[in-house]
């Protein structure tokens, strides 16, 4: 076959029996339990990885995305959509049964997965020699390699210096592990126990979903196996449809925000989307989006990603009971400019793509709601601010943690937004136990602070302050956003606290963090305060019912004088009781003074937040980015 002509991804599959499965009617009580047992196969992917890897960021913090799709790639149950096109576009192999293929690099997988440290591990699923299903799994490694600790280095401006790239590889070759290219790979990060064993783990979830698809198609027969998984989708394809229709106009609609900096001085970078449908097909374009930076905060965004990210953010909007997976995904078109943040060139760095993955959901939750301002959300906690800390303890072994911490989720139609929630649901923290007795570090605390959720008639949730005493030398490494841009509030409401981060020495003395640092170098005593952002509120604060606002006070989410912005009176300074009277009287004045509220609250102008930067925040501005020319 000539080099020139692309090959299907059946092609690249290998059956012994190539009959060809058929479409066939499945009633609808069938489809339900095929359905349901689908559903309970992802779940048990989760619990056996839970129970056999060993880092804490996946066994306890549940940093892992499975799924399960059909025999064409599309997810028909999971998480974080399908990523088998983009990978199989680029592999040009051949897989057949036994079979399992690991990789971890954006570049060769046309971003089937967006930065190095997720190892992603795919299975073609077999059944009598015939293609019948996938099953694929990429989990958050603690290393990978490179220049730092944790393998997110702020100042990489090249892949190259972010670990080791892995191509699509077979790890197993018909059931034979290759364990000499694992050692090899294995070789290249600080952390090879911990890897091998959440490798295998990723693994047999695999296993254990491609069994329970084997399982599903002996009882039920091939062809209704096939069909089954083709009316999921077809029953999201039509859920998608209204829902789109619903809420995306035909008129363009346009939104941005930024990633507040670099990590190496140079900020905000604008994310910018236009939105319009054009009959049933919802059209997104980032043209407007700045350049790709020259650090690696660049987010390598597959276009099915997006799709993905769009598809999960409407249906939880509108109805969370519709089955997501792909099945709508040729109803929205992805426009991502070459070159730019969101699809930078080869070899930009992609290490720190959280910061513009998760701003992604503010974009998108501004687009949609302009259409709609009484069921929009506020800005909340969109990002995985990243915590590590690593050296030699008192025995002379190597530590490395990495941490996740959660945030305040925005105030929403339907209520006060939650405290020190994560972005992704599916997250759990890890318990500070946990923590203490494997790491030589002690929680001093872990609290919600007090009126850091945007004020409205609905509150944005209180981001968390988690002090941190090192008990051992060693280096940390911080990578947090919404320092310097605000989590907006909505309809009135007001933008939540921004994020901080305070080093206190040993010695007393004080000093302000930013938000993006690595090679940080800390001594036994010193105090890290870890202090993530607030959501933004939703609606009018001067509307909040006085008793929500006594609750807040008595639960030490507001305080007294934080009552204030809602034009709430306290009798004295313990906030035993409102005064109603001066309450009233306030909140007249108050809204007077205001007026009218408008749809957003940004805080102000990028201008005016970075002139007021230094004396609010203790670190300077930073420089309006320079973009040099990448290599197309």
């Amino acid at each position: 076959m000539s080099n020139n002509i692309k090959r299907t991804m059946q092609e690249k599959i290998k059956q012994t029996n190539t009959h060809p499965m058929q479409l066939v009617d499945v009633d609808t009580v069938t489809v339900d339990i095929i359905e349901n047992a689908l559903k309970n196969a992802r779940e048990e992917m989760d619990a056996v990885l839970f129970r056999t890897a060993m880092s804490p960021g996946i066994r306890e913090q549940g940093d892992c995305f499975p799924m399960i799709a059909n025999k064409d790639g599309k997810m028909v149950v999971g998480q974080f959509g399908s990523f088998i096109h983009g990978f199989m576009d680029a592999f040009e192999g051949e897989l057949e049964e036994g079979d399992i293929v690991l990789t971890n690099d954006p570049y060769m997988t046309n971003a089937a997965v967006s930065h190095l440290p997720d190892w992603m591990v795919l299975i073609p699923i077999f059944k009598e020699g015939r293609h019948i299903a996938w099953s694929a799994m990429f989990g958050h490694m603690s290393d990978n390699g490179g220049m730092v600790p944790g393998s997110i280095p702020i100042k990489a401006e090249s892949i190259y210096q972010e670990g080791i790239r892995i191509p699509p590889i077979k790890l197993y070759k018909k059931g034979v592990l290759q364990s000499d290219m694992l050692d090899l790979i294995l070789h290249n990060v600080r952390t090879p126990q911990w890897n091998r064993f959440d490798l295998n783990a990723l693994v047999a979830a695999c296993n254990t979903a491609a069994k329970r698809c084997v399982e599903i198609a002996e009882r039920f027969g091939d062809d209704v196996f096939y069909s089954t998984m083709e009316t999921m989708l077809d029953r999201n394809k039509i859920a998608m449809s209204a829902i789109i229709n619903m809420l995306v106009p035909e008129e363009p609609r346009a939104f941005e925000d930024y990633v507040c900096d670099d990590g190496v001085g140079m900020g905000p970078y604008k994310i910018r989307c236009k939105m319009w449908r054009e009959g049933d097909k919802a059209i997104f374009d980032f043209e407007g989006t700045d350049p790709q930076a020259q650090s690696s905060i660049n987010f390598y965004l597959n276009e099915d990603m997006f799709k993905m990210f769009f598809g999960s953010f409407t249906i939880n909007l509108v109805d969370p009971q519709i089955l997501f997976n792909d099945g709508f995904y040729d109803l929205v078109d992805v426009r991502i400019p070459q070159g730019s943040l969101l699809k930078p060139n080869f070899p930009a760095a992609l290490s720190g793509r959280t910061h513009a993955l998760g701003r992604i959901f503010d974009v998108m939750g501004g687009l949609l709601g302009q259409g709609a301002p009484e069921a929009m959300n506020a800005a909340g906690f969109s990002d995985s601010p990243h915590l590590f800390y690593s050296g030699y303890d008192d025995k002379g072994d190597w530590f490395q943690l990495f941490q996740i911490g959660f945030g305040g989720v925005p105030g929403r139609p339907v209520g006060d937004g939650p405290d020190g929630h994560s972005l992704w649901p599916g997250f759990t923290n890890v318990p500070n136990e946990f923590v203490e007795a494997y790491f030589p570090l002690r929680v001093e605390k872990y609290e919600t602070i007090t009126d850091s959720g945007g004020a409205g008639q609905h509150r944005g949730g209180n981001g968390l302050r988690v002090a941190y005493r090192f008990l051992a030398d060693g280096q940390i490494a911080i990578h947090d956003e919404r320092w310097l841009t605000y989590p907006w509030g909505v309809n009135g409401g007001t933008p939540g606290l921004r994020s901080t981060k305070l080093l206190v020495r040993a010695d007393g003395s004080e000093e302000v963090l930013p938000a993006k640092c690595d090679g940080i170098e800390v001594r036994e005593g010193d105090l890290l305060y870890f202090n993530t952002w607030g959501g933004g509120g939703w609606g009018d604060p001067f509307a909040r019912d006085y008793a929500l606002v006594q609750d807040d006070v008595n639960r030490g989410l507001v305080s007294v004088e934080g009552g204030l912005r809602y034009g709430v009176v306290f009798t004295d300074d313990a906030g035993s009781s409102i005064d109603v009277s001066a309450s009233d009287a306030l909140r007249a004045k108050l809204q007077a003074e205001r007026g009218a509220p408008g749809l957003f609250d940004f805080g102000g102008t990028i201008e005016e937040i970075k002139q007021r930067c230094e004396a609010e925040t203790g670190l300077k501005p930073p420089a309006t980015p320079v973009f040099k020319k990448a290599r197309a």
